[in-house]
């Protein structure tokens, strides 16, 4: 299975240097997680110090990452060599669940 080049992935709804040929539509990647009881504890004793708390960093870094790769997939299985538009959201699903979204628009790009 191929995937999108991270470069062709991109916030705007252009690529510079490139012409979008062929809009395919909405790609997504979704990610659920929830805290451990371990990690709780641990960036609960981070909190008693206070500044960043690195395991929730960390949690919050890799959750974006599997999302945005799902996305990509998703893009690169409907055809697409590019993402436009490409946004996250996070939606609290429960105590210590949180849903990450990274979503955009699988396009066709070709050098201008």
């Amino acid at each position: 299975m191929a995937n999108i080049d991270p470069g062709m992935v991109t916030t705007g709804f252009e690529l510079e240097g490139y012409t979008v040929t062929k809009h395919i539509g909405i790609v997504r990647g979704i990610v659920v997680r929830s805290r451990s009881i371990i990690g709780s504890i641990g960036a609960g004793l981070q909190t008693l110090v206070g500044g960043d708390i690195t395991l929730f960093t960390k949690l919050a870094e890799n959750t974006r990452e599997d999302a945005y790769e799902r996305m990509c997939q998703h893009a690169a299985d409907h055809g697409a060599n590019a993402v436009i538009g490409f946004r996250y959201d996070a939606t609290d699903m429960g105590r210590g669940i949180t849903e990450v979204l990274a979503y955009g628009t699988a396009a066709v790009v070709e050098k201008a």
